[in-house]
């Protein structure tokens, strides 16, 4: 999972939205990135991002899991107004195992993320060895442009120690 926002407090609320997807009875966080400050893309006359990426065990199918991270987008009060925008939080489905799918609701691997560093960048830090698109993540990322990307905190168990989010 790809996470992010640059409304508000980012931190905080990536932090409950990974302890909302933990404390779901079909979903387990296995491992969370460092977390990224990162300059906007796509639309750039905004604030910095704030990025992270989390390994998720889940019985859930993929599309199930998507509207289950819709949904914790919707209880955090997530606006969808303009592409690439400013948002309070973000939450993508990055993979899903190997499987390859591609339907009205959902396309997984997500299709654009071996071009962007700022989901390369914390997917390294805990599945730098995962295939997508036919080469490892840290492949794709010696050729993403990566410029302006900082660490903002490297220890990863920053999400499980936010407080102050509502």
């Amino acid at each position: 999972m790809g996470l992010g926002g640059n409304i508000g407090d980012p931190t905080a609320a990536m932090a409950r939205a990974l302890r909302e997807l933990d404390a779901h009875d079909d979903c387990r966080v296995q491992a969370v990135s460092g977390l990224y400050r990162t300059p906007p893309w796509g639309k750039t006359d905004q604030a910095d991002f704030f990025n992270c990426c989390a390994l998720v065990e889940t019985s859930l199918t993929a599309p199930a899991l998507l509207q289950l991270c819709l949904d914790i987008e919707r209880g955090m009060k997530r606006v969808r107004t303009e592409r690439w925008g400013p948002r309070t939080i973000d939450i993508d489905v990055l993979t899903y195992g190997n499987d390859i799918i591609v339907t009205e609701s959902i396309e997984v691997p997500h299709p654009r993320m071996a071009e962007r560093a700022f989901v390369l960048m914390p997917l390294a830090d805990i599945a730098p060895d995962l295939e997508v698109k036919g080469k490892p993540v840290r492949e794709w990322l010696q050729q993403a442009d990566k410029t302006g990307i900082v660490s903002a905190n490297e220890k990863r168990e920053w999400w499980t120690l936010q407080l102050g989010d509502g």
